[in-house]
């Protein structure tokens, strides 16, 4: 889990205005707002230095929006998300959502030089779920193909899963959440993931 945090940072680059992202097609919306989070990360010296308030807002309004939290957290637990009631399943999407978010908030700085190549999209006409690959490449190291899986819905594209390097973010995260809850049950998973998003916002306030 480690290994796919390090490198979710490049994931970060898929948002935009609700508005126009719902006009756009999903490699569009991936390219067009890949490059302007990029640059806002270049250019921010507060982003750079890693002040957290900058960082959050920053995810808060390019990313929220265009994931689709609510499938990323059904497709993560798996089978059990059927188990569990409603409450606990609106638990689980705002603690996951909080999780993903200080994940990437906390990988953001790393990325200052890289850049993207975007491959062609194969679409069908009428198609409504579609993988948009992209590669990004850094100085003196290994491209990372980073995959998205989205969604057309009412709101536009949704990314649902990320695969980085060839592993699923979702899948990644589907057996530990298992494993917790064969342990404790959804309301353990709840805890563990509620503990550790109190210890992250802990420890951002602290420094």
């Amino acid at each position: 889990m480690k290994y796919i945090g390090k490198l979710l940072a490049a994931a970060l680059f898929v948002a935009s205005g609700v508005g126009q992202a719902a006009e756009m097609a999903p490699d569009a919306l991936v390219k067009e707002t890949s490059q302007d989070v990029m640059s806002i990360v270049k250019k921010d010296k507060d982003i750079q230095a890693g002040n957290s308030k900058k960082i959050h807002e920053l995810v808060r309004a390019k990313i929220l929006p265009h994931f689709d939290f609510q499938r990323m957290t059904q497709l993560a637990v798996g089978k059990y998300w059927r188990q569990a009631t409603p409450a606990q399943q609106e638990a689980l999407v705002n603690e996951f959502r909080t999780l993903l978010v200080r994940t990437y908030s906390s990988s953001l700085t790393a990325y200052k030089n890289q850049t993207i190549d975007y491959k062609p999209l194969r679409m069908q006409p009428g198609d409504t779920d579609v993988t948009v690959k992209t590669v990004v490449v850094q100085p003196g190291g290994q491209p990372i193909p980073i995959d998205y899986s989205l969604q057309k819905t009412g709101d536009g594209w949704m990314v649902y899963d990320v695969i980085v390097d060839n592993v699923s973010l979702v899948t990644n995260y589907r057996g530990s959440f298992a494993n917790e809850i064969r342990q404790s049950g959804i309301d353990g998973l709840i805890k563990v993931l509620a503990d550790k998003n109190r210890s992250a916002e802990n420890l951002s306030a602290k420094g």
